[in-house]
């Protein structure tokens, strides 16, 4: 599976009307979390979040939210911010713009019937990182935020050890940061042994955080 861990500056520039970073005078840092809702844990993220007194961001998968229902309210019940990731976790250079959009508009029905929310979400982020051109202009158009990272944990990879997963999650952070953490199963061994520790770190730091709105 490929995420862009090391991204240049030019493809920053080339993708400029993408969120990359969020810079604030505050402190703040942004902890996101791709693929859920997933039984057993996203329930664990919650837990620990919960524990720590933590807002974060979730960028749901369409078909997850309608497989698991329940831990989708949960997400919602304990204050944290929703983001649309497709219905069908598409690579986006592999799918045409048509298909792209409508798939993202799967997701955001699924999210906007909700009764618990008030309206769909206007946040976004491509699976994989990879989005066209084309189907960026698209989204933004419709109004949604793209949401990229500075700060991937790659937490999904098995071929690398929790602790150099942590090393990725801690290594690049600065004022401003929106680190990328995964809800899914292959990730739940790193998350397990990363997610507090990296917490731990952030905090020592003096950084505070927020959801993304």
């Amino acid at each position: 599976m490929f995420y862009w861990i090391k991204t240049s500056r030019f493809i920053k520039w080339i993708f400029r009307n993408q969120v990359w970073s969020i810079p604030n005078q505050d402190n703040k840092i942004y902890l996101t979390f791709d693929d859920g809702p997933t039984p057993e844990v996203t329930q664990w993220v919650l837990a620990e979040l919960q524990r720590q007194k933590i807002k974060a961001t979730f960028f749901c998968i369409g078909k997850n939210i309608e497989q698991n229902p329940e831990v989708f309210d949960k997400i919602i019940q304990e204050g944290h911010t929703i983001g649309n990731h497709t219905f069908n976790h598409l690579n986006g250079w592999k799918t045409t713009t048509l298909d792209y959009i409508n798939d993202t508009k799967e997701c955001e029905y699924q999210i906007r019937t909700n009764p618990l929310l008030k309206g769909s979400s206007q946040l976004f982020r491509p699976p994989y990182g990879k989005i066209t051109k084309q189907q960026s202009k698209k989204l933004r158009k419709l109004g949604y935020k793209i949401i990229m990272w500075d700060v991937l944990t790659a937490d999904f990879d098995a071929s690398i050890s929790p602790e150099k997963c942590f090393e990725n999650a801690t290594q690049k952070v600065r004022v401003g940061s929106i680190i990328v953490f995964h809800d899914s199963k292959k990730a739940f061994s790193n998350i397990q042994y990363v997610l507090p520790k990296a917490i731990a770190f952030y905090k020592n730091k003096g950084f505070i955080f927020d959801s993304i709105s």
